[in-house]
């Protein structure tokens, strides 16, 4: 009986190792499945940090290079990013503003968007054609691009 006891204590050691093997595997072979793919604690972040003008904060949740409106020259990395901060944040709509009341549009379960008014008419909320676009990346998700819907 003694032996049998041994026998059942190995053998649930080997199962215990076997699903604590199959969690590593689960968590490396798809990052995104915890955690990473929760876009709601993602934008709550984006968004505060956009609120109170943290540039480093927001550049380290961006995708570069990040693409950016017909005619206007992606941004290539961070430093390009920083330099042009205003301009993406402030320039044609104010991010910021917007950002307060914003609701997040999921176009898939990789990309949502939102959509802000021009900074002159910011209560214009059924002409708001100035489009943030966040895509879910191996790294989790990232502000991925700005676009005017209207060019």
């Amino acid at each position: 009986m003694r032996a049998s006891k041994l026998n059942s204590f190995a053998s649930s050691g080997v199962v215990h190792r076997q699903i604590w093997l199959a969690g590593i595997l689960i968590v490396l072979l798809f990052p995104n499945a915890f955690g990473h793919s929760d876009f709601s604690a993602f934008w709550k972040k984006f968004r505060s940090a956009v609120i109170a003008g943290d540039k480093t904060a927001v550049a380290e949740m961006t995708k570069f290079p990040l693409s950016m409106p017909y005619g206007v020259k992606a941004g290539k990395n961070k430093e390009d990013f920083l330099r042009r901060y205003n301009e993406i944040f402030k320039g044609e709509a104010n991010a910021a503003q917007c950002f307060k009341s914003a609701a997040p549009q999921k176009e898939s379960d990789r990309r949502y968007e939102i959509y802000c008014p021009f900074k002159e008419t910011p209560d214009d909320k059924e002409n708001a054609p100035i489009r943030f676009i966040f895509e879910l990346t191996n790294g989790g998700w990232k502000f991925a691009g700005l676009d005017n819907i209207n060019e």
